[in-house]
C-alpha cells in the first residue's frame, strides 16, 4: 500500500472534487490543511509518503526537502508550472502537473477592479454596520485606461472584458508583438514606463521568470498617476513589495489591488492587512470548482499512470 499526502488542502475540498475510489486498495490519501512553513516539521508529515500533491506554489519543494525525502516517489502539482519546485533536485521523483483554466484568475482580476473602482467593500461594511447610506463616489471604467502588463492567455481575457466595458485598452511586455496586440484588438505600448505612465488601471499577468522578477520597482511606481490602481493576481516578486507598501503609505497611487504575497498565508501582522487603500484576496485567482475539479481528478489519473508505469504529464524545467 502506498502512501499519499495532500498539502494545503486550505479548505479540506480535496477528496470532494475527484474520485479516488479507484486508488482505495492501492494507496492510503491524507489531507493536510494546515500550511507547514517549518521544513523539519513538513519532513516529519512526509516521511512515510509515497506521493505528495502540492497546490501551485503554496508549499516550496527546493533541493534540501527532496533530499530529506528519500521515500518519495512522485510529486504532482497543480497546472503545469510551479516556479516553488526545484526539477533539478527532483533526482528520481517523478514530477508531474494538471491542467487548468486561465478563465478564473480573470475573472477575479475584474471582481478586484470593480471593487476598487465602486469601492463595493467599504460600501457593503457601512450598509452592514448601519453606517452612512451612501459614502462613496466611484469610478467610472468606461473611457478610462486600462493598461495590462502581460498579453497572454489571462492578459487577452481581461483585455477583452475591458473592452466590453468600453475602456481604452493597452499592453505591454517584454516579448510583445505588434502583430499579437493587434489580434487582441489592444493598443501595444512602446514601453513600461510610457504603460505606468498613461494607465488609469494597470493588471499584472506576466510569468515570474529572473526577467519579471522586481519588474515593478520604486521608480515605475513613481511613474503612475496619483489617482491610479496597481492589480496584481499574478505573482507577488514581479512587484517590489516594500515600494508598493510605501507608495500606498504615501497615497502616491489611488490604490491597489491584490491577491498574490511575498509571504502565504499573509502574517497577521503585515501591513497590507490594514491598509485602507488596498482591496486583498488570500491567493484566490485560481481556486474555483471547475479548476478544483481538474486539479485533483487529473492528479488521481497522475497517480494511476504511474502506478501502472504509464506516460505522465512531467512538468519540464
Amino acid at each position: 500500500m502506498k502512501t499519499c499526502v495532500i498539502l494545503d488542502d486550505y479548505q479540506g475540498v480535496a477528496l470532494k472534487y475527484a474520485d479516488w475510489s479507484g486508488l482505495a486498495d492501492r494507496v492510503a490519501v491524507t489531507s493536510l490543511r494546515e500550511h507547514i512553513a517549518d521544513e523539519d516539521v513538513l519532513v516529519d508529515r512526509l516521511a512515510d509518503a509515497d506521493i505528495v500533491i502540492i497546490m501551485r506554489e503554496r508549499t516550496p519543494f527546493p533541493a534540501t526537502l527532496f533530499k530529506r525525502l528519500p521515500r518519495l516517489g512522485l510529486l504532482v502539482t497543480s497546472g503545469m508550472r510551479n516556479a516553488a519546485i526545484d526539477l533539478l533536485a527532483a533526482g528520481d521523483v517523478v514530477v508531474c502537473g494538471t491542467g487548468g483554466s486561465s478563465a478564473p484568475p480573470a475573472e477575479l482580476t475584474w471582481g478586484l477592479i470593480l471593487g476598487l473602482a465602486r469601492q463595493i467593500p467599504t460600501e457593503n461594511t457601512q450598509l452592514r454596520h448601519n453606517g452612512p447610506w451612501q459614502s462613496t463616489i466611484g469610478i467610472d471604467l468606461q473611457g478610462r485606461r486600462l493598461g495590462i502588463v502581460g498579453l497572454g492567455k489571462i492578459g487577452t481575457r481581461v483585455a477583452h472584458v475591458g473592452q466590453a466595458f468600453g475602456m481604452h485598452v493597452t499592453a505591454w511586455s517584454p516579448n510583445l508583438t505588434a502583430e499579437r496586440a493587434s489580434a487582441a484588438g489592444v493598443e501595444r505600448m512602446a514601453s513600461k514606463e510610457e504603460l505606468l505612465e498613461s494607465s488609469d488601471f494597470v493588471t499584472i499577468h506576466l510569468v515570474l521568470a529572473p526577467t519579471t522578477r522586481g519588474l515593478v520597482g520604486a521608480p515605475e511606481l513613481r511613474r503612475m498617476r496619483s489617482s491610479a490602481f496597481l492589480i496584481n493576481t499574478s505573482r507577488a516578486a514581479i512587484v517590489d513589495q516594500t515600494a508598493l507598501i510605501q507608495a500606498l503609505e504615501e497615497n502616491r497611487i489611488a490604490g491597489a489591488g491584490l491577491d498574490v504575497f511575498d509571504a502565504e498565508p499573509l502574517p497577521s501582522d503585515h501591513p497590507l492587512r490594514r491598509l485602507p487603500n488596498v482591496l486583498a484576496t488570500p491567493h484566490l485567482g485560481y481556486v474555483s470548482e471547475d479548476n478544483y475539479r481538474t486539479y485533483f481528478t487529473e492528479a488521481v489519473e497522475d497517480i494511476e499512470a504511474w502506478l501502472a508505469g504509464s506516460p505522465i504529464r512531467r512538468l519540464s524545467q
